[in-house]
């Protein structure tokens, strides 16, 4: 219940803004121009907002060390998310009005509209533009012209444009996944990463191709994505070619490993003969993902609160003898200590990329579960931690016993035949972990059992985000079920429970018709 709670408490801001920036309309200019009163302003202010963006508005709030991305300096008067022109000093109000309303995906910003009525969002944008002494109305807006429909024909054209001269592959990848080798800052000098394009929810303002295009003509100011509206860039797009990129780039967001809450069970599917043990395997294609939420561990010390991961998904097959488990992961770098390249782009500490999944050491027989942060001492757990290695030493497994956070115990993987294989491509991770069904360490190792539901958790590392040790994402205890094959067995069960009921009920009525017999006598 605690692990249940602490991930709704983290992930429902940044689910609730994300729903709600894909599924709100915008603001109607005329109600988004309203006056606010910058005096009523400060009152919801300094009860809602300065924990984060500071009393004196320039983002060095209480809580500001611990968020990725930093909150806004607002007397810098710059704003990431605006449809006034590239040029334009201005936002529009509507801009402001939205991103408060709305929240911003994939940032702490969560969306206000169930706290705070329309005017008092108005009087607290008021406020927030005094700290940078804006006044008036934006001269330029973003020019959208005559819209180009989304069709297969526009995405061509769009992805096209997307490649040519690495026009936008540059910083975005070649897949779109924010992978391109280079390192980026915003205007304060912060550390800023392509945004990974195949994942719309995390985007500040929606991946309708109209936002898009916003995004793409005025740019994001204070970061390192230009406007290609702007006629000075070598790399300037018509209107017409502007709108073929955003609906290419609406294109890429993943419709088969996203985030469906109401999965919560890893179903591995039993198959005859060896069971793939390439990453790359097309037989991995046949086995249906789950895809979890990781989120920043910060439940034991020493806490971490700026992952770079934030989603694993996860694929199961079984046969007779092992079980195998398939774990694909977007990381924008590959951490290899070692070597020049990836020092280049790497923060300050530069660790392996790990990722490790959590088994209790016996499959629960009630509902309680170990502590979902590597278990305790009355409930330890199984650890299988995969490394990609450096420059002097390849990938590795290791077994891990875990009784908490502090209290981890290594022993030797391969006396338990569990082994792994990783494999980085276009900015995703994908690693296979085997191991026998049975082992003879019953006492220190999860026995699997065919339609048991399994307690199942994960951990990732980033190593370019200086992450090792305790710095890493995570999740909460999800399930995995070995589906059981259909077979005798099951079919005499379903006939004994048919019998069963069916004697019930026999019994049932002729117990009725004899009340009611003595009834009528």
């Amino acid at each position: 219940m605690m692990a249940g709670g602490l991930m709704k408490r983290i992930l429902a801001p940044a689910i609730a803004a994300g729903l709600l920036a894909l599924c709100s309309g915008p603001v109607s200019a005329q109600s988004a121009a309203q006056n606010g009163d910058a005096e009523k302003g400060e009152t919801v202010y300094i009860k809602r907002c300065l924990q984060c963006h500071g009393d004196e508005g320039d983002g060095l709030g209480p809580a500001a060390e611990r968020l990725n991305p930093p909150p806004r300096d607002f007397t810098l008067g710059l704003y990431k998310i605006k449809s006034s022109a590239f040029d334009a000093d201005l936002p529009n109000d509507e801009d402001l009005f939205r991103m408060v309303r709305d929240g911003m995906p994939g940032t702490a910003m969560p969306g206000w509209s169930d706290l705070l009525s329309e005017q008092e969002i108005r009087d607290v944008i008021a406020y927030i533009k005094s700290f940078a002494e804006l006044e008036g109305t934006p001269e330029g807006q973003v020019d959208y012209g005559t819209r180009v429909q989304t069709s297969p024909e526009s995405i061509a054209a769009g992805d096209k444009l997307f490649h040519a001269d690495d026009r936008c592959s540059e910083c975005h990848g070649e897949t779109g996944k924010g992978d391109a080798i280079k390192k980026l800052k915003n205007d304060n000098g912060e550390r800023t990463w392509p945004r990974n394009l195949t994942k719309p929810w995390t985007f500040r303002a929606s991946n309708d191709p109209k936002d898009i295009f916003a995004r793409i003509s005025a740019g994001i100011p204070t970061t390192q994505m230009p406007s290609f509206a702007d006629p000075k860039s070598s790399k300037k797009l018509s209107i017409e070619e502007r709108w073929h990129v955003a609906n290419y780039v609406a294109a890429l967001a993943k419709t088969e490993m996203v985030v469906r809450p109401e999965n919560t069970v890893i179903q591995a599917a039993r198959v005859e003969g060896e069971l793939p043990a390439a990453p790359d395997d097309p037989v991995w294609k046949t086995a249906p993902p789950s895809t979890f939420f990781m989120v920043p561990q910060i439940v034991g010390k020493s806490r971490f609160f700026t992952t770079a991961n934030d989603t694993v998904s996860v694929r199961a097959l079984y046969n007779d003898k092992q079980i195998a488990i398939h774990l694909e992961w977007d990381d924008r770098t590959r951490s290899i200590p070692g070597d020049d390249k990836a020092r280049s782009i790497a923060d300050a500490e530069l660790s392996e990329d790990a990722i490790a999944v959590q088994f209790p050491m016996t499959i629960p027989r009630g509902m309680e579960k170990p502590y979902f942060l590597m278990g305790d001492a009355a409930k330890p757990v199984n650890l299988w931690r995969w490394s990609s290695g450096t420059t002097e030493a390849p990938e590795r497994i290791t077994m891990l016993d875990a009784t908490g956070i502090a209290a981890q115990e290594a022993r030797d993987a391969a006396a338990t035949s569990v082994a792994a294989k990783g494999s980085y491509k276009a900015g995703t991770w994908r690693v296979v972990m085997t191991r026998p069904l049975r082992t003879e360490t019953v006492d220190r190792d999860l026995q699997f059992e065919e339609g048991q539901f399994i307690p199942i958790a994960f951990f990732a590392w980033d190593g370019s985000n200086s992450e090792s040790g305790t710095s890493h994402g995570m999740t909460t205890w999800y399930w995995l079920l070995l589906k059981p094959t259909a077979g005798a067995k099951p079919a005499i069960s379903a006939l004994i429970a048919v019998f069963l009921i069916g004697g019930i009920l026999l019994w049932w009525g002729r117990g009725a018709a004899a009340r009611n017999a003595g009834r009528a006598s």
